[in-house]
């Protein structure tokens, strides 16, 4: 596509590598816990349509993410990729927002003829805003938090995959963060882990034995059953299509990532937990609550 900014030499062209949507149902996690904060990151309006992101470098390699607001376009020229399609995504000048510096995202790939990838130089005097980065994997915070949820519901069966259904509750004990009653002394932590009274080690943990559901995942689901009675921001919680008539569910909050299948358990990821991925047995109570928050999430509208 050609050069779809000042910014970006009218003469030069933007080789397109990816692109994703930034709407209310579906933006990089990366960039916030809902859309209204992910359109903040980059300085726009967040309205109801949404827009397109598309990364690309330059001639000279500079990485770019240039804003557009044909949603459709963008949509399906992700569509036909997913799909194993060429589609050549080339948006029309007029429907360009903006183009900003950098990348949000971490990609794999570079344009071929071009430098390698690098952040444009900026111009002697001109202000503007710094070049877009993605996420340093080597630390955990908030991005790499909800960096990671995504990665969960991208490849559900995967994990899902790696959890006996031995591991969660099958008796009366709640596991959706409610308080549970304090162990038997006599019960060991094997048993209580089968009864549902802790949450399961990811793949690959050290083993930790504790009296209860971790309090940082009973806080994720105690604020995320608030959503239901006061709804959060747009996009604070999302709906995705899933197989079987279910959906999968994505939902953030201050601290907390929830990852869940309306017919199985979730994943919850926490800032106090690097890199450790806490699954929640189904139990008496998960059921009602994420039917409660499919109600209430925003879905693609197609």
């Amino acid at each position: 596509m050609a050069g779809t900014d000042d910014t970006v030499a009218d003469d030069d062209a933007l080789y397109v590598l990816t692109a994703v949507l930034l709407t209310p149902a579906r933006f990089p996690g990366v960039l916030g816990d809902d859309y209204v904060a992910a359109c903040s990151v980059l300085g726009l309006e967040p309205y109801a349509e949404g827009y397109g992101l598309v990364l690309g470098q330059d001639g000279d390699g500079a990485r770019w993410t240039v804003v557009v607001d044909d949603v459709s376009l963008v949509a399906v020229a992700i569509a036909s990729w997913d799909c194993g399609m060429e589609y050549d995504l080339s948006p029309d000048g007029g429907s360009v927002v903006s183009a900003l510096p950098g990348w949000p995202l971490s990609l794999a790939v570079a344009a071929p003829g071009v430098p390698a990838p690098h952040d444009p130089s900026p111009e002697p005097g001109a202000g503007g805003p710094a070049p877009l980065t993605p996420p340093d994997p080597a630390l955990w915070g908030p991005a790499q938090r909800r960096l990671g949820a995504d990665e969960v519901a991208s490849q559900w069966a995967t994990w899902r995959g790696q959890i006996a259904e031995s591991e969660f509750a099958q008796g009366p004990a709640p596991v959706s963060g409610a308080p549970t009653s304090s162990p038997d002394p006599d019960t060991s932590p094997d048993q209580e882990r089968s009864a549902g009274m802790l949450p399961v080690e990811s793949p690959g943990r050290d083993k930790r034995r504790t009296s209860g559901p971790h309090p940082g995942v009973r806080r994720a689901l105690a604020e995320a059953r608030a959503y239901v009675t006061e709804p959060p921001p747009p996009g604070r919680v999302r709906s995705a299509f899933a197989p079987g008539g279910a959906r999968t569910l994505r939902a953030d909050g201050p601290g907390w990532s929830l990852v869940a299948r309306t017919d199985d358990i979730a994943f919850v990821l926490l800032d106090e937990e690097p890199g450790e991925v806490l699954p929640v047995g189904r139990g008496p109570e998960l059921p009602g609550l994420l039917r409660s928050l499919d109600e209430l999430a925003v879905r693609p509208l197609s």
